[in-house]
């Protein structure tokens, strides 16, 4: 499902104008990816935690040459599902 399919299917069970539907799923995803980039959690009861979470810089390998690549540390955006989420999904096998 893409964003577009997202908002037709919440306008058509909420009964609200994909326009309207459209602006809140955008106003919606600024907002969590603004409090992440400034290092907040965003808690949604039941769906899940977005966080920014601080990768160390490591040693890897390049996979055809075989020599070792420093890695840069990193701040990288981060989900983890919430109760309620994991149990629908696993329901649905």
């Amino acid at each position: 499902m893409n964003r577009t399919e997202l908002i037709a299917a919440v306008a058509e069970k909420t009964g609200v104008e994909k326009k309207i539907v459209d602006k809140t799923v955008r106003a919606l995803l600024a907002e969590v990816t603004e409090r992440v980039a400034n290092k907040e959690k965003v808690q949604l009861a039941g769906f899940g935690t977005f966080e920014a979470r601080a990768r160390a810089a490591r040693t890897g390998r390049n996979p055809h040459t075989g020599k070792e690549v420093k890695i840069a540390a990193v701040t990288a955006p981060a989900f983890k599902a919430g109760k309620t989420f994991k149990a629908t999904v696993a329901e649905k096998k």
